[in-house]
């Protein structure tokens, strides 16, 4: 169980850690989020003049967006059950539409 402690922990520093929960609507489930590495990923703008150069914006690396692997809350440890380590380029979005669409709906009082 994941306890409100660590639920709090979880969402402070977001732009650093990149750490987000999404709720679903149509089952009610909770996903926490949580990018792995250091830095996560090159933030930036592709140049249209150069479409393989990224453009950097004032603050661009102000915020690293991920966390080491070793400082990872996502664990049975702190009460997270069902992990799912996803490949590098996954969308985490495309990967909770994917593993939600395995519950069914939640039973609403209508």
């Amino acid at each position: 169980m994941i306890t409100q402690e660590l639920h709090e922990k979880f969402l402070t520093n977001t732009d650093e850690t990149g750490r987000f929960i999404v709720t679903s609507v149509r089952t009610g489930r909770i996903y926490y989020v949580e990018p792995i590495g250091d830095p996560h990923i090159e933030w930036g703008s592709v140049d249209p003049s150069n479409p393989k150069k990224l453009m950097h914006k004032k603050g661009d690396g102000k915020y690293s967006g991920s966390v080491p692997e070793k400082e990872s809350l996502i664990t049975e440890k702190n009460g997270f059950t069902k992990v799912t380590t996803l490949d590098k380029g996954t969308s985490p979005l495309a990967a909770i539409d994917w593993l939600d669409s395995k519950y069914s709906d939640k039973v609403t009082n209508g």
